[in-house]
């Protein structure tokens, strides 16, 4: 089968290459799908698109006159794909709901230890000689407050993880995950918010979610409250996020994902003069890291998303149940 597969990045690719083994013809485009690049899939059944794909209406109108009949998503997330009209064109739609939950717990933490341990400053001044040790003072993880919003798989892995350093893990999530186990307390969100000394977010973008994190909440937090974003950009008021971040209510952030990060991740921009305000201001603070989606990016990640993608497309071809169709 031909395959378009959109918005192709050298990290993937042999991943790709190596899982398909000659099986489908792959066309590996640079460009990212939209309504005015969707003409790229002629005369293929199959098209493949990650997160900052835009799988609008008048981009599957285009997709379903080519005669595409499946599209891939190498992502958990499909707020990107407009579904109805996927369902109304007849093009079948799978996606890939677990490709590493450890790849982006790891990461979390990753980003709590480096914001903690100020492990970036650090970093630099050493390599500059510089071995003073004034202004690196971090806290210990061990006794204190953690709140996990979400507690899917890849939230409860973080949970675990920040449990295992001796924190008083606190959760919320509309269903209750029966796999973790007593070392984490579900409780409403108003407790969560207003106990937490450390709150990592773990949860799918929708209309509910969307700036979850503003102004009320933040109100109700810690202050001085470190805040760890891995799951999609726009869960945080990023105007709110910063005025906290001024009056120092929100003491740290570490940030994998970004409200208006379609612009700009991915890709090298450092030829250029960023046009974003918002991430110019972020990138100012000294208590705030953030890295460019990178949570997932693990070759374990890698392998499971392009086996999971392919398996996928052999189940809807073959009209067997595909537990990832949408």
């Amino acid at each position: 089968m031909k395959m378009a597969f959109f918005d192709t990045h050298a990290f993937e690719k042999s991943f790709w290459e190596s899982k398909n083994s000659g099986q489908h013809e792959i066309n590996f485009l640079n460009v990212r799908l939209s309504a005015q690049s969707a003409k790229l899939a002629e005369n293929t059944e199959a098209v493949v698109i990650f997160v900052h794909d835009k799988a609008d209406a008048d981009a599957i109108d285009t997709l379903s006159k080519l005669g595409v009949r499946y599209l891939l998503l190498r992502s958990a997330g499909y707020n990107h794909v407009d579904l109805k009209a996927c369902q109304k064109a007849g093009i079948k739609v799978a996606r890939v709901p677990e490709y590493s939950p450890f790849a982006v717990a790891e990461h979390t933490i990753a980003l709590i230890l480096a914001l903690n341990r100020k492990i970036p400053r650090a970093y630099n001044r050493v390599r500059d000689l510089n071995f003073s040790l004034d202004g690196l003072v971090g806290f210990d993880l061990h006794g204190k407050t953690a709140g996990v919003i979400g507690t899917g798989r890849i939230g409860a892995q973080v949970a675990r993880l920040l449990a295992a350093f001796g924190c008083q893990v606190l959760a919320v999530d509309p269903v209750k995950n029966s796999d973790l186990d007593d070392s984490v307390t579900y409780v409403d969100r108003q407790a969560l918010l207003s106990q937490s000394d450390i709150l990592t977010v773990h949860a799918p973008l929708n209309e509910s979610t969307r700036h979850l994190i503003n102004e009320k909440t933040i109100a109700q937090m810690k202050s001085g409250i470190m805040l760890i974003n891995t799951s999609r950009g726009a869960i945080l008021d990023t105007k709110e996020i910063i005025k906290a971040l001024k009056t120092a209510k929100i003491g740290y952030l570490g940030l994998d994902v970004y409200e208006e990060e379609d612009a700009l991740f991915f890709e090298d921009h450092s030829g250029e003069i960023i046009q974003d305000d918002l991430i110019s201001r972020l990138l100012t603070f000294p208590n705030v890291l953030i890295t460019s989606h990178q949570a997932f990016l693990t070759k374990e990640a890698l392998q499971k998303i392009a086996a999971t993608c392919l398996d996928n497309l052999d189940s809807m071809v073959s009209n067997k149940p595909c537990p990832n169709q949408l």
